[in-house]
């Protein structure tokens, strides 16, 4: 009777190691997180960046360059097996340690053939205060909340990089095919400044002049020829190909991102706080600190470990059943005091974080705010004004000279003066994309700019 008594109380130790280690505070948390990490998944966000690996087409279309570089950059899988890694550590913060089994034999009594085998069994479990169980569940909850945003923070600043490469990429094809016209059109102010010159109407030194700014030109051209192959090489490296891969042209016109709707500088501010991964993420983690400064407190309670034993020895019966309660006696103070100001040091240090990032990313706003009413005011200028002048110039320029009325310096000089504008005109549009990107970025939109989404 009294060993039935044993094993059945033995059997709802045991039970209390595994219901309650696997049944965490954190278990409702746990749940939620994993389901938003497998929605991060590159197959959940679309194959795995299929496209990436087949190619582009004939035109590399901006959303699928950023789409792809989101489903194939490794920093993006390093990102999620980071929050994959605090997920798990979710499942462990809070569980109960294993019970504990401990078996004594006599082994004299093993000799003896009269005499009764001589054996004790125990089984214990610890237990620990309170409160301590449901602190350690928070702070590793908390800590994956954190790494789910920089997770987020990652993703954003990487399809930022890849909005950027982009435009450098359009830049310069735009540049190249800019430059190849001016050489045609250098070569026939060439051969025009000959034409000049053998009637009689002009100088010696014209057609070396157009020569010499025609070489200039062709120059500039292997220039911008190195620095798109650096790009495509950089924009390679994005989408983890080899750096010498080919990549298609972007299209003739660079439609501008859409700009964010209700220019209202303190809303858009308080969009960024409430929109920025990275702040979430230094809230998050001053949360875990909180959760364990709380568990530190507790450590002045002590643990209890509840023990049942049997031993055959006894020549009693009513003596070899045993239950027993053990607890520590927290009298160290200096290493739980230790431990409760470090975690509210860390708290506060995560708090101030987030509040420095706050004030970024206001200040963040409004500078880009302005810079982009600068950036739309440059390119107003040069579609109604500067361009439109500049060809001018250089049809006036080429009518005088045909007409003798002007130097053939004055038609190059003309000419450069258009070049620069056409060039100038497509970095002011890439500017002026890049700023409505990092504007947008900064106020946490462009989210579903992934696997399966498109601009927003």
């Amino acid at each position: 009777m009294v060993k039935k008594r044993f094993f059945t109380i033995a059997l709802i130790f045991s039970s209390i190691g595994c219901a309650t280690g696997c049944a965490t505070a954190g278990a409702g948390s746990y749940d939620t997180l994993h389901s938003d990490f497998e929605r991060a998944s590159p197959g959940a966000r679309g194959g795995g960046g299929e496209g990436a690996k087949q190619g582009f087409g004939t035109v590399l279309d901006r959303t699928a360059f950023v789409q792809a570089v989101l489903c194939q950059n490794p920093t993006i899988e390093s990102a999620r097996q980071g929050w994959r890694a605090a997920l798990s550590r979710v499942r462990q913060a809070g569980a109960f340690d294993d019970p504990m089994v401990d078996l004594g034999l006599a082994p004299l009594s093993l000799a003896r053939a009269r005499t009764r085998v001589g054996y004790e069994v125990a089984l214990s479990q610890r237990l620990p205060w309170f409160g301590k169980r449901s602190s350690e569940a928070a702070a590793a909850s908390a800590e994956a909340e954190a790494a789910k945003s920089d997770f987020e923070a990652t993703r954003r600043a990487l399809m930022l990089s890849a909005l950027g490469l982009y435009d450098q990429y359009y830049v310069a094809v735009r540049s190249l095919e800019i430059n190849a016209q001016h050489v045609e059109l250098l070569r026939q102010l060439r051969s025009s400044a000959a034409l000049q010159f053998e009637s009689g109407r002009g100088s010696a030194q014209d057609p070396l002049q157009a020569e010499a700014e025609l070489a200039h030109t062709e120059h500039e051209s292997a220039v911008l020829s190195a620095q798109r192959d650096v790009t495509v090489a950089q924009m390679n490296e994005l989408l983890h190909r080899p750096p010498e891969h080919p990549l298609p042209p972007p299209p003739k016109e660079l439609a501008l991102l859409k700009e964010p709707q209700g220019l209202d500088v303190k809303r858009l501010e308080s969009q960024a706080v409430t929109g920025r991964p990275e702040i979430a993420a230094a809230r998050q983690r001053a949360r875990a600190e909180q959760a364990r400064a709380d568990r530190a407190g507790r450590e002045y309670f002590p643990d209890f470990t509840v023990s049942t034993s049997y031993n055959s020895m006894w020549d009693m019966p009513e003596h070899r059943w045993m239950v027993g309660l053990g607890f520590n006696l927290p009298l160290q103070s200096g290493r739980r005091g230790g431990t409760a100001d470090e975690a509210e040091a860390m708290r506060a240090q995560f708090e101030n974080d987030a509040r420095r990032m706050e004030d970024a990313a206001r200040t963040q706003v409004f500078i880009l705010m302005r810079q982009l009413d600068e950036s739309k005011h440059v390119l107003s200028l040069f579609e109604e004004r500067l361009l439109p002048v500049a060809r001018n110039q250089v049809d006036a320029a080429r009518a005088s000279f045909i007409s003798s009325r002007s130097p053939f310096s004055a038609v190059i000089e003309a000419e450069k003066n258009l070049r620069s504008a056409e060039r100038d005109y497509q970095m002011a549009r890439a500017e002026c994309d890049r700023r409505r990107a990092e504007l947008g970025i900064a106020l946490g939109r462009f989210a579903s700019l992934d696997c399966k989404g498109g601009e927003r």
